[in-house]
């Protein structure tokens, strides 16, 4: 089977997990005994986008234009459908993300495809078409056999851990024939949340909540996420309060993260909050009430006050 791979760019760099979504489907290509081909759409170096043959996808497709700079939901779908089209992918890979979510909406409608969202697992071939995906907020998964002749996989983020080579993959210029029905929507400003470490994208994240009595209280979990070079985040109170920016939220009514490593301070574990973050491949709980249900979730649990605990684990990160 032919695959494509939507790639996701920010800053002309290669979304990490749009670098998961291009190994996903690397890997599916090799067991489906066919090809894998990459759709990046955005401004993006021919370096950086040479970076998909080292997760096992020989040839990228560059639509890269003015007009195209921004994400254009409706632009973007036609792009990717005039891109199945061409290479006659029967498999279309993406990150699962608020950007590919509608775009891959939009093609799914508009060519019959069958859609599975938060993958975790490469398909099981024995018998149809079968992929494994993550549900209930990460509580419990299912199995989901894809009738349709296209079949777009949405990936969850961590879900897989790519090995990478030494190849490197050959840019093609991409030319969608887009017209102005593409653009009757535009953007005018985007206003990019300030960090060094973006939550959605990050590998480590400290958070924190109303264990730390007021937003004066802070230095000590920023100090430990600047050690561990880890974005920041926040439990609803806290965002409410004003304590925290509103895009540092993670639970179910805010973002939902999927870390290597999620470490929670001071958070006493709603389970709004454990639905955003239940994902993280482990979790660390630090808080002074030993019956908080956060640890219930926690894979490894700290009973003590933040402000004692956190300044030690930054030393100790410091020193390591």
């Amino acid at each position: 089977m032919s695959v494509l791979v939507f790639i996701e760019l920010a800053d002309g760099e290669i979304k990490k997990s749009s670098l998961e979504a291009l190994y996903y489907g690397a890997k599916v290509a090799e067991m489906t005994g066919g090809s894998a081909t990459a759709l990046a759409i955005g401004e993006a170096s021919e370096g950086e986008l040479a970076k998909a043959g080292n997760y096992g996808v020989p040839k990228v497709l560059h639509a890269n234009s003015e007009r195209l700079s921004q994400p254009n939901i409706m632009a973007y779908s036609k792009a990717l459908i005039e891109a199945t089209q061409q290479i006659g992918a029967n498999i279309i890979v993406t990150a699962k993300s608020s950007l590919a979510d509608p775009v891959t909406a939009r093609v799914a409608g508009a060519m019959k495809a069958g859609v599975v969202g938060n993958v975790v697992e490469l398909p099981d071939l024995s018998d149809g078409f079968k992929v494994k995906r993550s549900i209930f907020t990460g509580k419990a998964f299912a199995d989901t056999v894809v009738l349709s002749d296209l079949k777009i996989l949405a990936i969850k983020k961590n879900a897989v851990i790519p090995e990478l080579s030494d190849a490197i993959a050959t840019i093609e210029v991409f030319s969608p024939s887009l017209d102005d029905s593409s653009f009757v929507a535009k953007v005018i400003e985007t206003v990019k949340v300030t960090g060094d470490i973006l939550l959605p994208e990050a590998d480590l994240v400290v958070s924190g909540g109303r264990g730390f009595k007021g937003p004066e209280n802070w230095q000590p979990l920023l100090d430990l996420a600047t050690a561990l070079g880890a974005a920041t985040a926040c439990s609803k109170p806290v965002s409410d309060l004003d304590w925290r920016p509103h895009h540092e939220h993670v639970g179910q009514t805010g973002i939902k993260v999927a870390p290597n490593l999620y470490i929670a301070c001071g958070i006493s574990g709603a389970i709004q909050h454990l639905a955003g973050v239940n994902s993280s491949k482990v979790i660390v709980v630090i808080n002074k009430d030993p019956e908080a249900p956060f640890f219930k979730a926690a894979d490894y649990g700290i009973v003590g006050d933040v402000f004692d605990i956190l300044p030690k684990l930054t030393a100790a990160v410091k020193a390591g």
